[in-house]
């Protein structure tokens, strides 16, 4: 269960995917099927949410580690880059960025 809290001990994923609406079903597609998959099963993994945008033009996935180094190891499997490959055929861009709780209200 996604815990947003300044006072968790884990590192933050937030990834954008800008789609368009005739791709976005077909990207949220293969984000859950990666999920379900397979980045539920990497050391380290906590919880991640999917959300999609009313124009389904962009989705944003938020998702939680135990540490920086399990997020990397995860992206470094062969199977996690062919099916960002494929993911990255089908948006206009994505961009994971690492953060840290800052504030809670």
């Amino acid at each position: 269960m996604l815990k947003i809290d300044t006072a968790t001990d884990c590192q933050t994923v937030i990834t954008t995917f800008e789609c368009s609406p005739g791709t976005c079903a077909d990207v949220l597609d293969k984000l859950q099927g990666a999920y379900r998959d397979l980045i539920s099963h990497q050391p380290g993994f906590i919880a991640a949410g999917l959300h999609v945008n009313d124009a389904q033009t962009r989705i944003a996935n938020y998702s939680q580690w135990q540490r920086r180094e399990d997020f990397q190891a995860m992206l470094r499997t062969d199977e996690m880059r062919d099916r960002n490959r494929e993911i990255a055929g089908m948006c206009t861009r994505f961009e994971p960025v690492m953060y840290e709780v800052a504030g809670v209200f």
